[in-house]
Order: structure tokens, then sequence, then C-alpha cells
């Protein structure tokens, strides 16, 4: 559907503040969204952009909803994923299962079915089943040394499954591999490895009564006549935080 001109401009510009937006103030780039589909409601990339908006800020009815809108101006399957976890947003990881099986699945490129089988997984957890969410994660995909944009969350899926089953070793291991693949920091898989190790960061800057590393070595008792001045110390290094993301379903 085309537009005039300068409603068409309009539009653009709310749908290019939801993008600089979304993962850094959600709550905004859904106010954005609902202006471009005010302006806008019969332009697909408009339910689209209106949907991931939705997802972004849990309001996962309404997102559903844009989605579907979305998939019936377009016919395309690319959304099948996202809606399903929106299933399991609200509360339906049966749902989400029943269209991991259905056979819009096979129609979505590569990249779409890792997602669909990390939506799969996830809502295999949803309902307890932690060793069927293992083994719906067990594929080729997984196997494979290549690295591609889906592998870190993949991996980390998997390591997380491997952690909620009580198999530690195994998890540190994926947890390694995750790491390994995520060039860009999409996961927090470092902390989740330093956690396994028994590491904790703290702020430097923080109170040093509450300033404290777990399985850090013990101190060192140093004779105070051995060291000299005390303003010789430099203390000024600091510590740095790792940080790292799931929707509901980040699985």
């Amino acid at each position: 559907m085309s537009l005039p001109k300068t409603l068409a401009e309009d539009v653009a510009r709310n749908l290019v503040m939801v993008a600089r937006l979304i993962d850094e103030d959600p709550e905004q780039a859904y106010a954005y969204a609902r202006i471009a589909l005010r302006l806008a409601s019969r332009v697909a990339a408009v339910r689209e952009a209106a949907g991931f908006a939705a997802y972004a800020t849990q309001k996962y009815a309404e997102a559903l909803a844009e989605f579907r809108a979305s998939r019936r101006m377009t016919g395309s399957v690319e959304l099948w994923p996202v809606m399903a976890d929106c299933e399991r947003g609200l509360g339906r990881p049966e749902r989400a299962m029943a269209m991991a099986g259905e056979p819009e699945v096979q129609k979505l490129d590569k990249a779409g079915q890792v997602e669909m089988r990390l939506v799969a997984a996830g809502a295999r957890r949803d309902m307890g089943q932690i060793d069927a969410a293992i083994v719906t994660l067990q594929s080729s995909e997984l196997a494979s040394s290549a690295v591609h944009p889906w592998t870190p969350r993949l991996r980390y899926a998997y390591a997380d499954a491997l952690l909620a089953a009580g198999r530690e070793d195994e998890a540190r291991e994926w947890f390694g591999k995750a790491l390994e693949a995520d060039k860009d920091g999409s996961t927090d898989a470092s902390d989740r490895l330093a956690e396994l190790d028994g590491v904790e960061f703290v702020d430097a800057l923080g109170d040093e009564d509450d300033a404290a590393v777990t399985a850090a070595p013990a101190p060192v008792v140093v004779d105070v006549d051995d060291i000299g001045d005390i303003d010789d110390f430099d203390d000024d290094e600091d510590d740095e935080d790792e940080t790292g993301e799931d929707g509901p379903a980040k699985a």
C-alpha cells in the first residue's frame, strides 16, 4: 500500500525512532509505534514494528495481534517463531509447541528454524519438561563448529538447560562454547561461567566493607614495616562488571 508523500515521511520518522529505541527504551519505542500505527495501520511494516514494540514491553496479546495482522497482509511465515513466543508469554506453552509442529516451520529459513527450536525448547521448560528441552536443542546446528548470528544463543540455551538439569560440567563446557562464538556480547555467558566458578564481581568504588570477591586467593598478611610509606601504593585500579538477554522466551 502506498501513502501520500508527507504521510509516508511522518510514518518513516516514527518507525526510525522505534528501531533506534526498542533496545534502550522499549516503552518510548512503543509510543512511537502507536503513532505510526494510527497513521498507517494498513501497512504491513507498521503492524510488524508495532508488534515488536509491544513484544519488547511484554504486551504479548497486543504483539500477537499485530504479528497476525502483518502475516495476513504479506503471507510471510517469517514471524512464526515470535508469534509462538508470544503464546509462551501469554502462559500458553502448549500452543507454542503446537506451532512448532506446523508446516509453516518448514518454510522458514535456517535462522527462523533455529529460532523456532529455541522457542520450542523454552515451551518444554515452561511445562517442566527439562530433559525434553535438552533433546529439542540437540541438532546439527548445535553440533556444527561453524558460527552464525544465532550460534551463541543456541549454545547458551543448551548450556542453561543442562544446568537446570543438574549437569553442571556439561553446562560449563557449553557456556564456554557460547562465549567463544559470542563476539558481540549478545549473551551473558561470561557471567554464567564466572558464577559456576564461584566468582562474584563487585563495584570497586562501592563501600569497602561490602566489597568482596568470592573464590579469590586468601589474603596475604604482610608486616607493615616491610612495605614503606603507604602513599606509595596505587589503588586506582577498577574492577569491570560484565553484563549479558530470552522475551519471555529467550530460552
